[in-house]
């Protein structure tokens, strides 16, 4: 562990001794761990009593029956974040009341993707199943499907539209159906898909501003829709790795849409307000302006470069650099006292050095900087950077170090604030940090899907995912010519 200490204080000993262990131990943590979970009854059966006690037994079958019966029923959710840095899975229970209360968290460092993308099947895979297994002790239960979350540089986007008649003269969920169908026919490239196509508002005839068409009365159906593809090869091999985790795939969920539902308000939304969602490999922005998605784009800058920042300019391996990363640095230089100081490990067996906490805010800040500048372009090539009133959102587990939020009204000139997930239940407090964000907004995703079927409305529009995998092509078209002609 990094020994950091504050003048006048009496400095201590050098830790670096720590810092070197520490970066060893974590195999041995999991094994330790998993060896204690495995030796009590799971998640919520270990306060039931002694194992010993014959009824304490059949309370704990019991309890365990009644959680399988909830899988069963499809009253457990599981959300699933593949992401560059860390694979996080959690098990969300729907409650009588319709809430979602979080019961199990499997969180296992990343192995096997670069920049939101697998380079690494197997690594990948074992990486899945840590955090699976783990989400399973917790919860109690055997989890046989997840919505997953996808990212990275090959995510594109375009806002499109579609026009159909309306048959009946009254707007059915046919009619909603196929006029998405219709604008989501946009020319991409072969080896792109289709990934969600999002509702921002209708037109009915010359009646402007619809958002919930249904039941209404007219003769022309016009959808005005925020198309997001992926790339093919991308989107197959992530399903692949949880496919050979014994996982089925709910659906893939963009995950800067997935962290929209946890940490944004429904006022921010419909004032106008810019989600960035700063990971390991890339940083994830979407754009909402009354109350719909208008603009999605990635960034491939992130964590990790920071990370090397830090392993380059200090002269240190890279696992001592991410943990002073995460321990000591800061994103502003001028909120980091020139007076703390920290020990460095040396590469090989040279003796660690000592820096100040402000010499490693210098080397960090130009990151963040150039980050934000990155965003604030992107903000203005959308064309929105007047129409966001409710400022920035910054979430993610990049988002946590101390004088990010600060550093970024400096540069947007904008309110700016720490996302942190919302409205759950059961283990809210572990959840409620940025690193979570993805992973319950994804729990989120599945509860507005499973109580709204497969046609969503909102800011989640329909997947495409479960139509192209669902619905064979030549039976789409075949409804699509019945709807118009």
């Amino acid at each position: 562990m990094v020994a950091w200490t504050r003048p006048p204080c009496r400095k201590n000993a050098p830790l670096h001794r720590d810092l070197r262990q520490n970066a060893e131990r974590p195999n041995n943590e999991y094994r330790a761990r998993r060896l204690a979970l495995l030796q009590r009854p799971c998640g919520r059966l270990a306060r039931t009593g002694s194992a010993g006690d014959g009824k304490t037994r059949r309370r704990e079958e019991l309890i365990r029956g009644r959680t399988m019966a909830n899988v069963q029923s499809g009253k457990m959710i599981v959300g699933l974040d593949i992401g560059t840095s860390k694979v996080v899975a959690l098990v969300g229970e729907v409650a009588a009341d319709g809430s979602l209360e979080i019961v199990g968290i499997g969180t296992h460092p990343s192995r096997g993707l670069k920049k939101g993308v697998v380079v690494n099947i197997e690594s990948t895979v074992q990486s899945i199943q840590r955090a699976i297994e783990e989400a399973q002790l917790m919860a109690g239960c055997r989890i046989h499907s997840a919505f997953v979350g996808v990212a990275g540089s090959h995510i594109r986007s375009l806002n499109s539209h579609g026009i159909v008649a309306i048959r009946d003269r009254e707007v059915s969920s046919a009619d909603l159906e196929r006029v998405l169908d219709a604008a989501q026919a946009v020319a991409i490239p072969a080896d792109q898909r289709v990934l969600h196509t999002l509702p921002q508002d209708y037109v009915i005839d010359n009646q402007e501003g619809v958002r919930e068409p249904l039941g209404m009365s007219g003769v022309r159906l016009e959808a005005k829709v925020h198309v997001v593809t992926c790339a093919v090869n991308a989107a197959q091999n992530i399903e692949k790795c949880v496919r050979r985790c014994g996982l089925e795939v709910d659906d893939i969920i963009l995950e800067q849409l997935a962290s929209a539902y946890s940490v944004l308000t429904d006022d921010e939304k419909e004032l106008g307000v810019c989600l960035v969602d700063i990971g390991g490999g890339t940083t994830d922005i979407a754009i909402f302006t009354e109350g719909a998605i208008r603009h999605t784009a990635v960034i491939p800058i992130a964590g990790d470069q920071v990370t090397n920042d830090i392993a380059m300019a200090l002269r240190t391996p890279t696992q001592y650099a991410e943990e002073i990363k995460i321990r000591y640095a800061c994103a502003l230089a001028k909120l980091a006292g020139a007076g703390e100081t920290i020990k460095v490990p040396s590469v090989g067996d040279r003796p660690p050095r000592e820096l100040s906490r402000q010499a490693l805010a210098e080397v960090v800040e130009p990151r963040y900087d150039e980050l934000f500048t990155l965003i604030q372009a992107e903000l203005r090539r959308s064309g929105y950077e007047d129409l966001i009133p409710a400022g920035i959102v910054l979430t993610g587990g990049t988002a946590k170090m101390e004088g990010a939020v600060e550093l970024a009204e400096e540069i947007f000139h904008m309110p700016v604030r720490l996302g942190v997930p919302h409205s759950v239940k059961g283990l809210a407090d572990v959840v409620r940090n940025p690193i979570y964000s993805t992973g319950v907004g994804l729990l989120m995703y599945g509860l507005q899907k499973q109580s709204d079927g497969i046609s969503l409305s909102g800011i989640v529009g329909n997947s495409s995912y479960s139509d192209e995998t669902k619905a064979p092509v030549l039976e789409r078209i075949k409804r699509w010519v019945q709807g118009n002609f």
